[in-house]
């Protein structure tokens, strides 16, 4: 199988690149600043230091909300012919949060109170209504960077009149209590991979280790494993970060990162995070690639008007070696309606195999 990471190079996809390169056979290390991508009448062009882009069996694509359009672009592009742990809408929906919270909330994730002001005088009049303190922050931005904590009304309102300066957008968010703490949860497809509690640092309100935050490992209990999961699968993602508020109302989430540093969490919870990914990646991949197998093949059997229970068949496919088994497309065990619990009689020569049920 031939992949390819799609990033910045950072630290982090360097570790993955490494790590699936010890399951797939190839694995390019592609730069995302030197991809040129071109939309035209007859499709979407993308292009690697001005060569046409390869086909890959996986493609994990990953980088800041910057980028967002282009890896979105990118990603449309390949995406019927190749397993990607991040569905292309992802790049719109997760990099933006406001579109995240919408998601979440058709998703009936929990999460704090959010509001969106349309103008500054609906601005103001939220501000005189809800309870301090307040996070204010803007809808892009990682690492807790663009976000802002106002106590008062006095302090929320002169940030107000500064973003709007600006002509900055920006969300108002309750503010929940945590003693400065918040989970980081990294989720793998269906499962928590890893996941810390972040401490904030003194007088900070934001428990980001890039903030000067410390970790510690934690395990989840299941609603908020839940929780987290239900995250990552309402803004389409199989592969990202998770962030969690434990709050006296429960889990709820304040942010999902489809790009998350892995070096904090690896070097608290001592676990091989950037591993457990490309292990998943190719396990995914080869069920990708095989369910894609299956439906052609059954597609063919339609086409001829093979069904289970019309009589004797003759039919051409191949056959999927496993170590020293082999494995019988799915339509010739439902033809056949041979059961785990049978016994068979196998005549076997060389180069040719029949099997009849026993008895």
């Amino acid at each position: 199988m031939k992949a390819a990471l799609i990033s910045l190079r950072s630290k982090s996809s360097m570790w993955t690149i490494l790590e699936m390169r010890k399951h797939f056979s190839q694995v390019d290390d592609i730069n995302l600043k030197e991809i040129e991508v071109s939309l035209s009448n007859k499709g979407i062009e993308v292009l690697y230091k001005g060569k046409e882009f390869s086909h890959y069996d996986c493609i994990y694509a990953k980088g800041s909300f910057r980028y967002a359009d282009v890896l979105r672009t990118i990603t449309e592009s390949r995406f019927k012919e190749s397993y990607m742990p991040l569905n292309p809408i992802s790049f719109t929906i997760g990099h933006d949060k406001l579109l995240t919270h919408i998601a979440l909330n058709h998703a009936k994730v929990p999460m704090p109170e959010t509001y969106i002001a349309s103008s500054l005088a609906s601005a103001k009049h939220i501000l005189e209504k809800i309870s301090y303190p307040i996070i204010m922050k803007f809808p892009q931005g990682t690492q807790g960077r663009g976000v802002m904590y106002a106590d008062s009304f006095a302090s929320a309102s002169s940030i107000l009149d500064a973003l709007s300066a600006l002509k900055q957008p920006f969300l108002i968010q309750e503010y929940v209590e945590t003693g400065g703490t918040d989970i980081r949860a990294i989720v793998i497809g269906d499962r928590i991979a890893s996941s810390m509690r972040r401490i904030g640092a003194p007088l900070e309100a934001r428990a980001n280790i890039h903030a000067g935050g410390k970790g510690e490992p934690c395990v989840l209990d299941f609603e908020t494993s839940r929780i987290a999961i239900d995250t990552a699968k309402a803004i389409g993602a199989d592969v990202c970060a998770v962030d969690i508020l434990e709050s006296t109302k429960g889990p709820l989430v304040i942010e999902a990162n489809l790009s998350p540093g892995l070096q904090g969490i690896t070097s608290v919870t001592k676990e091989n995070v950037a591993g457990k990914i490309a292990k998943f990646l190719a396990e995914k991949t080869k069920r990708h690639f095989e369910a894609g197998r299956n439906e052609t093949t059954s597609k063919i059997f339609d086409e001829l008007s093979i069904r289970k229970g019309s009589g004797e068949q003759q039919i051409v496919s191949n056959i999927d070696f496993r170590a020293s088994r082999m494995l019988l497309p799915k339509v010739i065990t439902e033809m056949s309606g041979f059961n785990e619990s049978d016994e068979f009689v196998i005549h076997v020569a060389k180069g040719k195999v029949s099997i009849e049920k026993f008895g």
